[in-house]
């Protein structure tokens, strides 16, 4: 038998999801974290030579030997101030919580690409003091411009590992480093889930006695059990109505409504119907 059904209830439910992945690429806008993610693996993100063409991760999936993988996501340019949510650092940030390692990339040809790391890795500390203490690569990319190898050659740095994304210069050499550090970083923490909470449904009362009140226009029945009645029964329904008759003799309406003086043709209202008195 199809019901109606009571009203139910409304709301609005904000589900965030964090990737998961191995390696987080993490860098300022246009360091050429997405061109990185293509020369190791088959993922496609979007290039462009201006900032912020990656508005949200890309996750890769890096082939090692042994047919072994890595899974590296592509973490979208993070600015200063990045920890307070300026330019949606939060909103980015968030899915680097659930990386094993990160990987910085810093444009070698910039103007001051250390300075430019120290911020990004502030950022990232002020966001997560967890954060600061994982595993973590440096690469100065862009290895195929004439001011990155200058660079190179006039800093020598033995934390830093050189590449060009665009060439593949150097990458075999950084995907090795990444599968080390990855397999020597502890697994990212697990998300303590609280155990589920089982409420047990309150022990019904007893249903109240309907209330019969005759009026001028006829009677008017009331209560809670009757007017729920009432909005549960389709009655363009034969069977339902013939079922809601049923219920209302099972809930003293009937006899109710004898004893208070109905008669065949009189007007009996239960909430915002009106129905015609049978016996």
């Amino acid at each position: 038998m199809a019901e109606p059904g009571r009203r139910g209830q409304e709301g609005w439910l904000r589900l965030e999801l964090k990737l998961i992945a191995d390696v987080g690429l993490v860098g300022p806008p246009n360091a050429g974290k997405s061109s990185l993610l293509r020369s190791i693996s088959a993922a496609t993100p979007k290039v462009a030579d201006y900032p912020f063409t990656t508005l949200s991760p890309e996750l890769g999936v890096a082939e090692l030997g042994g047919g072994r993988r890595l899974v590296v996501a592509d973490i979208p340019g993070l600015i200063e101030g990045a920890a307070r949510g300026a330019g949606l650092g939060h909103r980015f940030l968030r899915h680097v919580e659930r990386t094993r390692a990160l990987v910085f990339v810093v444009d070698g040809s910039g103007p001051d690409p250390w300075a430019i790391l120290d911020a990004v890795r502030r950022e990232v500390g002020a966001y997560s003091a967890d954060l600061a203490r994982r595993h973590s690569l440096v690469v100065i990319n862009k290895l195929d411009l004439p001011e990155t190898r200058a660079l190179r050659a006039k800093v020598g740095r033995p934390d830093a590992l050189w590449c060009s994304a665009l060439t593949g210069e150097g990458v075999p050499e950084l995907l090795a480093s990444i599968d080390e550090m990855v397999a020597a970083a502890p697994p990212p923490p697990r998300v303590e889930v609280p155990p589920p909470v089982h409420r047990l449904r309150p022990r019904r009362a007893a249903a109240e006695q309907p209330l019969v009140e005759r009026h001028p226009w006829g009677f008017l029945v009331s209560g809670e059990a009757v007017e729920r009645l009432v909005t549960r029964t389709r009655f363009d329904s034969e069977a339902a109505v013939q079922r809601f008759q049923v219920a209302l003799d099972r809930l003293g309406v009937s006899s109710a409504l004898e004893d208070a003086g109905a008669e065949p043709g009189d007007t009996v209202r239960i909430a915002e119907m009106e129905f015609e008195y049978r016996l």
